[in-house]
Order: structure tokens, then C-alpha cells, then sequence
């Protein structure tokens, strides 16, 4: 999955795309949705669920961020995106009955949601309308993993795949008539992760792109100062790509 991003009072970035499940969920079978609900606060870096895992719950993000990442069998991390708010962590998992496949972790404090899988399909036999919302959700996160791949995949050395990666989540900041902003609310070993890289070679990166006049980086706020010359040099015609 690769992200767009937005900018947030706090500071944090988040996804361009917030779940519709519940918007789209009847007045009566929201109600009877929030009666299953099991509120509680975790503290940043906490891991909500593993990969592998039996799914015992789903999870629906009220407050705060989570990284969704898998992990090989060395230890060698890849971040598929960040979760945001109305977000429901599992859900495929929970459907299938198959075990997590990404580990879910708290980027800081938030405030989770849970029902038990059990309660969760009850659910869909009282209101049979809701997985029309389950499997819009389904799609998003299909959609979101093609993302992924497509950045990883089709992106061929380092600096276009962290191009095409900067691309993405400035659809979601800022945007002037001079150039788009937003801020970046991850490490480099982190960004590292999200395209299969090492944190050198992102520091190394984007130095390079600073010196091309590419992007700004000014603390925490990166800024895409000449979008189309980082379009070029990331290979990748995103318009295009989005029209097909």
C-alpha cells in the first residue's frame, strides 16, 4: 500500500482515505455496533495484534495512528502503511477466519476500539446490508497493497521508489501555487521500511533531492518544491497511472 497523506492538528500524517464502514451503516446498526464496542487507551508502540496470529477481534481506531507492517522470516520489516481514525484493523482476518496477516502497532497513544469476532459476524447476520461496507473495505485495503507493490515493484533503484513515495503522500498536504508541504512523522529507518531500503540510503536520498532543489526539508515539514521534476525522476507518470 502506498499512502497519501494529510497533515493533522497534531502534526502527524495520515492516510487520504478514511473507512466508510460506519457512514454508510444505518442508524440502528450503528447504535447496535456501538453496544458491541469494548473502549480502550494504549500507550505508542504498542503491538495491538502479530502477523500469524489467530484474529480473536477486530479493531477500530477512534484516536491516534498505527503502523500495519509484515516481517520475514530474517526480521526484515516492511511498513504496507499507517492506519487513521474510523479505520478497522483485521477486518479481512476477521472475515476469513485466516490468521493476521500484518502486525498492527500504535505509533502513539490512542484510543481502540475492539469487538470479538464472534460478536462481529453476529453482527452481519442482524444487518446483512453491512458488509456491502465490509467489502468496500476489503477493496481499499486490496487497493492499497496494489499501491505498495507498484511503488516497490515498478520503481527500480532507490531514489525512484522514495520519489514515487513522496509523490503519494503530498496528495494529502498542503498544496500553494509554488509547491506542496506536509509533515513527516517518520524516522528515516522508517520511510527505509516503506520502500525496502536502509536508512542510509534514505538520508543519502534525500540530500540528493535537496541538492537538486527537488525538495525542502525544514524540521519535520518536507516540502516538494519542483513536483514535476520529481515526477520525472521518479519514472513514473502518477496522473496517468491513476486515469488507468
Amino acid at each position: 500500500m502506498r499512502l497519501g497523506c494529510e497533515t493533522v492538528p497534531n502534526g502527524a500524517l495520515q492516510c487520504s482515505r478514511a473507512a466508510e464502514f460506519f457512514t454508510s451503516l444505518t442508524a440502528e446498526a450503528r447504535s447496535d455496533f456501538q453496544s458491541l464496542e469494548i473502549h480502550n487507551d494504549y500507550p505508542g508502540s504498542t503491538i495491538l495484534f502479530l502477523e500469524g496470529e489467530t484474529p480473536s477481534r477486530v479493531l477500530i481506531l477512534r484516536e491516534g495512528q498505527s503502523k500495519l507492517s509484515i516481517n520475514s522470516i530474517g526480521g526484515k520489516r516492511l511498513i504496507l502503511g499507517i492506519a487513521r481514525p474510523t479505520e478497522i484493523l483485521g477486518l479481512t482476518s476477521a472475515l476469513s477466519g485466516n490468521p493476521y496477516e500484518v502486525t498492527a502497532e500504535t505509533m502513539y497513544p490512542c484510543n481502540i476500539s475492539s469487538v470479538s469476532r464472534q460478536d462481529f459476524l453476529s453482527f452481519f447476520l442482524r444487518h446483512p446490508v453491512a458488509y456491502q461496507s465490509a467489502f468496500r473495505e476489503v477493496s481499499l485495503d486490496y487497493s492499497r497493497a496494489c499501491e505498495q507493490l507498484r511503488t516497490l515493484g515498478l520503481a527500480i533503484t532507490a531514489q525512484a521508489k522514495l520519489a514515487r513515495l513522496l509523490l503519494e503522500w503530498c496528495a494529502g498536504g498542503h498544496e500553494t501555487e509554488r509547491d506542496n508541504r506536509f509533515t513527516i512523522f517518520l524516522t528515516h529507518e522508517e520511510i527505509g521500511e516503506c520502500i525496502g531500503t536502509s536508512r542510509e540510503t534514505v538520508t543519502r536520498t534525500l540530500n540528493d533531492f535537496q541538492h537538486r532543489l527537488l525538495v525542502e526539508l525544514h524540521g519535520s515539514t518536507l516540502v516538494i518544491s519542483n513536483r514535476i521534476a520529481l515526477e520525472r525522476y521518479a519514472g513514473i507518470n502518477l496522473t496517468r497511472d491513476r486515469a488507468s
